[in-house]
């Protein structure tokens, strides 16, 4: 990889960057403009064949405007849009209280869950291969376990300790269970606090009301401009004007009573300290996105239980169009450690018709889960891929490129 230093959108920036070479542009400058032009540059100037470009200003996303970003106007293949990908991973976690990450797959058939495990845990120093004897029934399979800081992908005799933060594959259906069985038996919130009106606050609050009627929302926003644009928008959320660091503010949105505060400011420190001071209020849980990578080491010891980085979303969503093979999904987790990779067999992949035992899968790769017609299967030694079937791998960095390979047909994006 090189870089080169040049304004984004300049052609002859652009053109001694290599783009008339180039498969794919990914624009995802701070600019939204930058990033449209950029992408009208690749496609009328150098024939860029896959254009991608951030774009954050929601109105160029409005449905009036669905025509915008088409070939015949400005040619963008893929629009990533940051708040409203980060709104829906938030509304995923809030699903499922106790897990620090909530990955869907499938059509949300099978679903990856990122839990911590505390003494609560009843499984802690259990085998893995144990897992079935004690609860053939589940359907969960363990497929990364982070400790010490490290993610490693286990085998059958290594075991689970406190502490340890979990990747398991689980089909929908089966996921309160799984939670229990892995110490986690949280009750959903009935009231949460979001603080911060920005994009996401409000992206968020939205999803809340129309999903879930009968919870209790209230947003706080400190400016108070926004905080009247966001009441606008609302049809039940109670939005509150003034600063989520003020004691008397935390007292009016009730906090104390609350089970989830979720932080979603511009500051990380505000969002920190605001989860901080809810949690000592009397707030059970406590979510905060965290955009400054120096932050996430002191997550777990301040007490905040789960962390949003929008980063690691824009990512995935990127590593999905640029992966080879047929990449039906993909998750980039643990920053960046591994990647939860949803693909396809084809005719004629080198899977088809083999059993995950003869396939030798590289070091650093698992597979969680099969779906085969809407059926979900957690796989064993003997299970069969046939083509059509959906698999859910968790790969190690170094590995994915294996992982690709596996379910290729030929080099060339799909």
């Amino acid at each position: 990889m090189q870089a080169m230093e040049g304004h984004a959108s300049d052609p002859h920036v652009l053109e001694a960057a290599g783009l008339a070479e180039a498969d794919m542009i990914i624009a995802v400058t701070i600019s939204d403009e930058v990033n449209m032009v950029a992408c009208q540059i690749a496609h009328s100037l150098f024939n860029v064949p896959t254009k991608i470009a951030r774009i954050r200003n929601q109105s160029y996303l409005a449905p009036q405007w669905s025509d915008l970003f088409t070939r015949d106007n400005i040619p963008i293949d893929v629009v990533i849009s940051p708040e409203v990908e980060v709104a829906e991973a938030i509304y995923r976690r809030l699903e499922v209280p106790g897990a620090f990450d909530t990955l869907p797959f499938s059509d949300d058939s099978v679903r990856v869950l990122g839990i911590r495990l505390d003494d609560r845990c009843p499984v802690v120093d259990t085998p893995l291969r144990q897992l079935t004897e004690l609860f053939p029934d589940l359907r969960v399979r363990v497929m990364g376990i982070m400790r010490g800081g490290k993610l490693f992908v286990p085998l059958a005799d290594d075991h689970m300790e406190i502490g340890d933060g979990v990747y398991i594959a689980v089909e929908k259906r089966y996921v309160a269970r799984a939670m229990g069985v892995f110490g986690h038996e949280e009750e959903a919130a009935r009231r949460i606090v979001v603080i911060g009106g920005g994009s996401v606050g409000m992206f968020l609050a939205q999803k809340l009301e129309s999903r879930t009627p009968r919870l209790n929302v209230k947003l706080i926003e400190r400016d108070e401009e926004r905080a009247a644009y966001v009441a606008d928008k609302m049809s039940r959320t109670v939005v509150i004007h003034g600063d989520a660091l003020d004691p008397e503010i935390l007292r009016e949105a009730n906090v104390g009573e609350a089970e989830t505060v979720v932080a979603v400011t511009n500051e990380d420190e505000v969002n920190i300290l605001a989860t901080l001071l809810a949690k000592r209020h009397g707030c059970s849980r406590a979510m905060t996105l965290i955009n400054n990578t120096s932050f996430r080491s002191l997550i777990g010891t301040l007490g905040i239980d789960v962390h949003i980085d929008p980063r690691e979303m824009t990512v995935s969503t990127i590593l999905r169009h640029i992966r080879r093979g047929r990449i039906r999904d993909l998750h980039s987790i643990a920053d960046g450690a591994a990647e939860i990779i949803e693909a396809e067999v084809l005719e004629a992949s080198s899977v088809n018709g083999r059993s995950l035992a003869k396939i030798k899968l590289p070091r650093g790769v698992l597979v969680g889960a099969v779906v085969r017609d809407k059926k979900v299967i957690m796989p064993r030694g003997d299970t069969v891929f046939q083509a059509g079937d959906r698999v859910i791998v968790l790969a190690l960095t170094d590995a994915v490129k294996a992982v690709e390979q596996l379910f290729s047909v030929h080099l060339e994006f799909f």
